[in-house]
């Protein structure tokens, strides 16, 4: 084991000097990572966010194949009622325009509705929304709000494929419902 001579280090002198300077920058390399940890940090809905804490949901996806595909599904909170919003939109352009909208409705959603849609996004993760480049995807892109996310924590991804495909079909059949 490494001694330390503390007559050296009171003169400034010798292993002492380069030993501080070893710790200066090791604490420096473990703020640092720190630093980057907390800023990537991740987010698990029903653990790190509390699921009644969720006020807003999106789902977006646009494709330009052709014909163009758009379809959004949101899930909001207005004035203590829970909401569904879905829109379609056709054409033959891309990018498919408000203009081109076929199909939408908000509707109230009931208590056990709402409850059934938190259900899949519980053990999904959030992330720090960050500015990109990227191009070509047609998403989904998903977006969750939170009662303490304070505009960063927004990107969403679901626990499993299979969880988000059984999402796509339950907001199917809330459209199938309520348009009858």
């Amino acid at each position: 084991m490494f001694q330390l001579d503390m007559k050296k280090c009171k003169t400034g002198k010798g292993s002492c000097v380069v030993l501080g300077s070893i710790f200066v920058v090791i604490a420096i390399v473990i703020a640092a990572m720190l630093f980057v940890q907390i800023k990537n940090r991740e987010h698990v809905v029903g653990k790190d966010v509390a699921v009644e804490t969720i006020t807003e949901f999106y789902y977006t996806y646009s494709s330009s194949t052709y014909p163009p595909n758009y379809q959004r599904y949101r899930f909001f909170v207005e004035e203590g009622s829970y909401k569904f919003y879905h829109e379609k939109r056709e054409g033959t352009n891309w990018p498919l325009t408000e203009s081109q909208i076929t199909r939408s409705d908000t509707i109230e959603l009931s208590k056990e509705e709402w409850t059934e849609f938190l259900i899949f996004l519980k053990d999904g993760i959030v992330k720090k929304r960050n500015q990109s480049t990227e191009t070509g995807s047609s998403g989904p892109w998903l977006y969750l709000y939170w009662k303490g996310d304070w505009d960063k924590y927004q990107v969403f991804s679901f626990a499993t494929i299979n969880e988000m495909n059984a999402f796509e079909e339950f907001c199917k059949k809330l459209v199938i419902a309520y348009e009858q």
